[in-house]
């Protein structure tokens, strides 16, 4: 039996709490699983293993062992990766999550150049809509856009979004330019942004020389994708606020114009996270380092 990748096999299994998602998420049949867990139990002379119909438990000892095991598979790897990192490129899969709009505006559109320099690595792309299951689904490391609220999670913070409020032109001649963050409560119309995980709406928020206002405007319109959204606000359904790079060649081609200028929101951090109980790949690593070359290469707070 080989021992390593039995405690690799059931590591997985006690991580997705079933064999069928542990066999997916390596890409090995589940009967094969099965096997080299129950040749680990022998070997071991324990149950480590509970097994129903619906989930997989772990057992007291099981329990032990996986904390051990997990362990002693970290170090190995990290071992690995150390010595390999200064001679040898990063291969196989990157498993990623992010937002839509972040990845079809930023990410996709320069992936050609981080294949130029890592032509071994495929990646794995997921758009997240919601909650992400960082074990269950195998991931490597995704980018969230606001402070991570899982403390479970290691997070780098990388990089920082700016925002901008802006409308159209023809929402600018039929309902007038806002002097203040005052004026949008009445008069005016907005779009809205809100979150699938919570379905809350994003106020408008403003900071100028000390003062914060936040605004909750007369929404026509709330979406949760940023792409419908800027484009409903180019349609002169009402103003927004985004970020700015989402609405920067908007901006640029006169489709929309900026608003309250000299009022501003406070940044947003951008932070890649991933599960406390990996150690930090080759591959994550060169990942978040052209990541962050990227983020100051793309000026998000500048127009």
């Amino acid at each position: 039996m080989d021992q390593l990748s039995a405690m690799r096999i059931f590591i997985r299994v006690v991580e997705t709490g079933s064999f069928t998602r542990a066999a997916d998420g390596l890409t090995i049949p589940k009967a094969t699983v099965s096997n080299m867990i129950r040749n680990l139990e022998n070997h071991l002379h324990a149950k480590l293993i509970n097994r129903s119909t619906r989930r997989v438990s772990v057992t007291l000892d099981g329990a032990l062992y996986y904390e051990q095991a997990l362990d002693i598979v970290s170090r190995l790897d990290e071992l690995d990766h150390s010595l390999n990192r200064s001679n040898a490129l990063p291969t196989g899969r990157l498993r990623l999550e992010m937002a839509g709009t972040f990845a079809a505006s930023l990410i996709v559109p320069a992936l050609q150049e981080f294949y130029d320099s890592y032509p071994d690595l495929q990646i794995d792309l997921g758009v997240s809509t919601g909650e992400i299951d960082y074990v269950g689904d195998n991931i490597d490391c995704a980018i969230l856009v606001g402070t991570p609220e899982n403390s479970s999670l290691v997070a780098r913070r990388v990089g920082d979004l700016s925002f901008v409020t802006c409308a159209s032109p023809s929402y600018i001649e039929k309902y007038g330019r806002p002097d203040h963050p005052d004026d949008i409560r009445v008069g005016h119309r907005a779009v809205g942004h809100f979150r699938t995980s919570s379905q809350q709406l994003t106020p408008f928020r403003f900071t100028r020389d000390g003062l914060s206002v936040d605004i909750d405007p007369d929404y026509v319109l709330t979406v949760n994708d940023r792409r419908t959204f800027i484009e409903a606000v180019i349609a002169g359904l009402g103003m927004g606020q985004t970020p700015l790079f989402t609405a920067k060649q908007a901006i640029v081609r006169g489709d929309l114009v900026q608003v309250l200028p000299e009022w501003e929101r406070e940044d947003v951090p951008i932070f890649v996270v991933y599960p406390q109980n990996r150690h930090l790949a080759n591959k994550v690593r060169v990942f978040v380092d052209w990541l962050v070359k990227l983020l100051k290469v793309a000026k998000l707070n500048e127009l």
